[in-house]
């Protein structure tokens, strides 16, 4: 028995709304068995734009019972029954929220048919219910109320009935089958064919624009689990709507998939991602001539499109190492704007400025002492290859962090020797860094321990 179902709200998103009107019609495969609808009052004022397209007013709603007044009838009517609705996930959502704050807990099977159109009816421009009903030359009375478009409904559904002769109702139906909570518009095909190996993938909505990228240790476990659940939120619902398809790229690894969805987020900078989007505030040390020709070293927040010479998290490490350099190079502190004002150099009275701020030290001399300075911070940092198994038995995966910079990562041959650099950095794809990067290479590393040398996880 079908429970076939349509809904009017007061907006998108089933946790910040609520229903306005509910028709039902039970169905059992050859004509309708019942029919129930009923305005309700939704507690909250109705939008304009929402009257706009429903006709359904504040005044019509006010006399109309609250939904928890019908909830146990409703609940009836749909327990141990298929539901059926266009754009099923919306309608459900919403029953299935509203009935859960009501104290009864929906848990019936669904099916779609949007999606049963996709494969019944192919090739359609759209399956929008005005659309598809006028394809199939069904006439829609009172459009966009429930008890108008659950009717039109029920004749849709007949005709994805008689017309399924591949048994598309039966495998939708069938435990395990995706058709019961993939978004209206995705292929299943799409997740049914996906590899269960590490990658990134990404989603595109009906004009292919990517507009979420994801990691994976298990592509295909990794995108079954953002359509399970039926939560009510405003972003997930929209989310579900926007996907119309799904692409990926293998790797090796889990640390490779981790490092591709930073730079992938970094360049696509996709509608649904948040998390890779937040300002960056890490520092670094930038390097620069002033109009004397003396090399002067800043601490700044870094900058997009700047290459520090050397970066930081903490502004007090950066200070710290500053310092320190200035001690052991006989750097000046003013040059190095760790002291401000026209009073004596604190570097000239503890012995380590030569006077450079005074500009009684040639530029060259002082520059060769700051360049010394540069080159043992770079010689500090770890160069690191990390070499891990490949995506085919004839190739191993390859990560490159030279002198504390991530350089880039890729496949080699399995017979190449690692222990030098230059065997194998044409094999590699150079990517920019960024802070999430050089965070999960340093975790991988150590969680931070200056190393050097090459990481083999196939030890």
């Amino acid at each position: 028995m079908y429970a076939i179902v349509d809904i009017e709200t007061t907006g998108g998103h089933a946790s910040a709304n609520a229903i306005t009107e509910v028709a039902i019609f039970l169905y059992d495969g050859s004509g309708i068995t019942h029919h129930y609808q009923t305005l309700v009052n939704p507690g909250i004022p109705i939008p304009y734009y929402i009257t706009g397209l429903t006709g359904i007013t504040d005044s019509m709603v006010a006399d109309a019972p609250p939904f928890e007044a019908v909830a146990p009838m409703i609940y009836d009517l749909l327990r141990d029954r298929i539901f059926v609705a266009h754009n099923v996930n919306f309608d459900y959502s919403f029953l299935k929220h509203q009935l859960g704050l009501s104290g009864f807990d929906l848990q019936t099977k669904k099916l779609c048919t949007v999606r049963l159109g996709r494969k019944i009816f192919p090739g359609l421009r759209s399956y929008s219910l005005g659309n598809f009903c006028r394809y199939l030359n069904i006439v829609v009375n009172d459009r966009h109320r429930a008890g108008g478009d659950a009717a039109a409904t029920v004749q849709l559904f007949e005709r994805l009935l008689a017309n399924d002769r591949e048994q598309v109702i039966a495998g939708a139906l069938k435990a395990g089958s995706k058709e019961q909570f993939l978004p209206p518009n995705l292929p299943p095909e799409q997740v049914k064919n996906l590899p269960d190996v590490p990658g990134v993938y990404y989603f595109h909505d009906e004009k292919d624009k990517v507009v979420y990228v994801g990691k994976a240790k298990d592509l295909k476990k990794r995108v079954n689990s953002h359509f399970t659940g039926h939560s009510t939120s405003r972003q997930r619902q929209n989310f579900l709507r926007t996907i119309h398809r799904i692409s990926y790229q293998e790797t090796a690894t889990e640390l490779m998939a981790g490092i591709l969805e930073s730079v992938e987020i970094k360049r696509l900078w996709p509608a649904y991602n948040s998390a890779q989007k937040r300002v960056e505030f890490r520092y670094g040390f930038y390097l620069f001539p002033d109009q004397e020709g003396y090399l002067r070293l800043a601490i700044e927040k870094k900058r997009k499109h700047t290459s520090p010479v050397h970066s930081f998290n903490m502004l007090i490490d950066g200070h710290r190492l500053l310092r320190a350099l200035i001690r052991e190079f006989d750097l000046c502190p003013k040059l190095c704007f760790l002291q401000k004002g026209t009073g004596t150099c604190a570097g000239i009275t503890a012995g380590t400025c030569h006077g450079a701020c005074e500009k009684k030290e040639a530029p060259e001399s002082y520059n060769e002492r700051m360049k010394a300075a540069i080159a043992f911070l770079q010689e500090q940092q770890p160069s690191v290859t990390i070499v891990d198994k490949g995506r085919t038995t004839g190739e191993k995966s390859c990560i490159l962090l030279e002198k504390g910079r991530f350089y880039g990562m890729g496949y080699l041959p399995a017979h190449i020797d690692t222990a030098e650099v230059e065997n194998f950095r044409e094999y590699l794809t150079p990517y920019p860094e960024n802070e999430v990067i050089i965070g999960l290479l340093r975790s991988y590393t150590g969680n931070g321990r200056q190393l050097s040398g090459t990481v083999s996880a196939q030890a």
